[in-house]
This record gives structure tokens, C-alpha cells and sequence, in this order.
């Protein structure tokens, strides 16, 4: 389910990912809560997830799309439609491989990763979940791989030199790859 609200200028984009009942048995029965996962994103190069618990559904996601809003990061994007380079993530038994892909190649890419990827605004991407099968981890462990991007920009400004001299029409396989 995709919802979009306009808050502080900004057009933001909630995806529901995941949604479980959880029951804790008592001394009187059984009582029932809900968490949500919820991954929100600017379709630009913003995005966060959250997670929230409460008695109702509404209230869960109420209160992991305020987290979600809360832990935005920002992602560079080459030619705001794919990643710059190739970069693995993990998080616990989870492992997720992001590679960047030439355009038309559409989000190939399962489960949570295409919420967040559609979120995020990116049109053309490879992914690859490796290990565990758990939302939470591997939502984690893709946020840790887009932690890890950087731009030609970013590195040129890191190292004092200007972007023309680290990266000047390489070929990386079959990709021509330019400075934005």
C-alpha cells in the first residue's frame, strides 16, 4: 500500500512493508498487538524505514512512519536513476548486493528492496538477497549498502582533488561511466 502526504513542502511516500499480530498469552487470555514496518521516501534520493508497535494497526503505523520520517538519509544518485557504483550490505545473517544497471533495466529486486528502492527514486538497479529472509534484516542490511554510496563529487572533495582527475569516462564492463 502506497500513500502519499505533503508535509513541509516536500511529496513523501509511505510503503507498508510489513505488518504482523503479535499475541502475548496472559494469566486472563491472550492479548493482541500489532508492529509495522513502513519504508517512506521522496522518490529524489531521501529515504528512512521505521517500525512501530502499538494495540491497533493505525497506531502502529502512525508511529513507524513518524520513525521512518525521523531517520531519512540521504542517497546520490547517478543521472537520478541509479546507484553510482556496486556496494554489498549486511546486517546480522542478512547480506544484499546492489548493483547499478544500465537504463530500461527497470528494479530487479525482491521483497522489502523494491519498497525501498521505489521510494528512493531509483528506476534501473540489480539487487541480490543472500542469507537471511528476514524483513527487518534485510531492510537493515540494504540501508547499510546505501550508507556505503558515494558519488564522484563526494570522493573528489574527500581526496582535495577535482572530479576530472579521479574519474574521467571510465569503462566499468559494459558501462560507459561519466561524472555528474
Amino acid at each position: 500500500m502506497v500513500k502519499a502526504k505533503k508535509t513541509s513542502g516536500e511529496a513523501l511516500t509511505e510503503t507498508l512493508v510489513d505488518v504482523n499480530r503479535v499475541t502475548k498469552v496472559v494469566k486472563g487470555g491472550r492479548k493482541f498487538s500489532f508492529s509495522a514496518c513502513i519504508v517512506a521516501g521522496d522518490k529524489s534520493g531521501k529515504v528512512g524505514y521505521g517500525h512501530g508497535k502499538a494495540k491497533e494497526v493505525a497506531e502502529a503505523r502512525a508511529k513507524a512512519t513518524q520513525e521512518a520520517r525521523k531517520g531519512m538519509i540521504k542517497v546520490p544518485l547517478f543521472q537520478s536513476r541509479t546507484i553510482h557504483h556496486d556496494v554489498i550490505g549486511k546486517s546480522g545473517a542478512a547480506k544484499v548486493i546492489l548493483r547499478r544497471a544500465k537504463a530500461g533495466t527497470g528494479v530487479i529486486a525482491g521483497g522489502p528492496m523494491r519498497a525501498i528502492f521505489d521510494s528512493l527514486g531509483v528506476h534501473d538497479i540489480v539487487a541480490k538477497s543472500l542469507g537471511s529472509s528476514n524483513v527487518y534484516s534485510m531492510i537493515a542490511a540494504t540501508f547499510d549498502a546505501l550508507s556505503q554510496l558515494s558519488s564522484p563529487k563526494n570522493i573528489a572533495e574527500r581526496r582535495g582533488k577535482k572530479v576530472n582527475e579521479i574519474w574521467t569516462k571510465a569503462k566499468v564492463g559494459n558501462l560507459q561511466v561519466v561524472a555528474d
